[in-house]
């Protein structure tokens, strides 16, 4: 295999919001804006330092769009590749413990055009524009205004026009997103997808895009917390056990064990770390560090669940 195939990014869908999907106990932080503002500041730095070039956002994510958009002018890193979506806003306005949903989709040609003019700024570095989380439901993969706003975005700017997906029909809006045309050319180029131990349902159409010459860009590579050890969940005892033989022989965390399965398994452009702080940042970038071997990924590969049953469980953790 080669090491230099896959590249770590940082997704900043942690760093831009007070709250965000994760089963792991946090200690008690400032929540405060100006406080994530200067721990996302610092972790852009930390990450860059580190040899991290890709980085991915979206406006829903909080101030997550307006911190990376400050920490490009303000270091001008002309290397940095940013890549962030449109579809989703973000409406829990910092309110801690919000009771409602926190984002609100939409995937209307209204939505693209407001979104785009602050998205737009972050050219040049700006290299993929997605749709969050396409869905057959949101009707995106048919509205044919949408369709030809963006690829006209895309001939204007050069720009690859992406996908990203999340539910149990990951695997058939992959397939039918990427058949789609517009003036004969297919629109997109990337798609950023949920693939980890647990959930390997894409595997395969994930494999023929890449054949293709496609960007593939892996989010939730931990499960949003799912791969570490909990009380709550008896039932992954058998991962559990598996995760920690390897951490303990590779001498990293669980979280770079996660993240070099996706490696290893997959070999996709790029596999997000969600870091919220620079000492997750260095612990996930252990994942560098080491390679699994093929007796090890099949025992990884043996522990995947159902969709059904990992988006089931997906939907009912709480926001923190």
């Amino acid at each position: 295999m080669n090491d230099n195939t896959t590249k770590i990014g940082l997704g900043l869908a942690a760093l831009g919001r007070p709250e965000y999907i994760n089963i792991r106990e946090v200690k008690s932080i400032d929540k405060s804006k100006a406080a994530f503002k200067q721990n996302t500041l610092t972790v852009l730095d930390e990450a860059y330092a580190l040899g991290v070039r890709y980085f991915d956002t979206a406006p829903s994510y909080g101030k997550g769009e307006a911190f990376l958009q400050e920490w490009k002018d303000f270091r001008n890193h002309e290397d940095a590749v940013l890549g962030t979506k449109w579809g989703y806003t973000y409406v829990a306005n910092w309110e801690l413990g919000y009771n409602g949903k926190h984002e609100i989709k939409e995937h209307s040609l209204a939505k693209l055009l407001e979104q785009w003019e602050v998205s737009k700024k972050l050219l040049p570095n700006l290299k993929y524009y997605q749709v969050h989380s396409a869905t057959f439901e949101s009707g995106i993969l048919e509205n044919n205004a949408v369709l030809r706003k963006l690829h006209s975005i895309k001939k204007e700017t050069g720009l690859k026009i992406g996908i990203t997906t999340s539910g149990m029909q990951q695997k058939d809006t992959i397939v039918a997103a990427s058949k789609i045309k517009i003036e004969t050319e297919l629109l997109f180029d990337s798609f950023q997808v949920t693939y980890n131990i647990l959930e390997q349902d894409t595997f395969e159409v994930l494999q023929s895009l890449l054949a293709t010459g496609k960007t593939v860009i892996i989010k939730e590579a931990l499960a949003n917390g799912r791969v570490f050890q909990n009380e709550k969940f008896q039932h992954y005892s058998r991962l559990y056990d598996v995760l920690n033989t390897l951490s303990k022989k590779y001498n990293v965390g669980v979280d770079a064990v996660a993240l070099r399965y996706v490696i290893d398994s997959l070999q996709p452009t790029y596999v997000l770390s969600g870091a919220s702080n620079t000492k997750q940042l260095k612990e996930n970038l252990k994942a560098n560090t080491f390679t699994l071997s093929g007796k090890e990924l099949s025992v990884l590969n043996a522990l995947n669940v159902s969709p059904d049953s990992y988006w089931r469980e997906r939907s009912a953790l709480s926001w923190n």
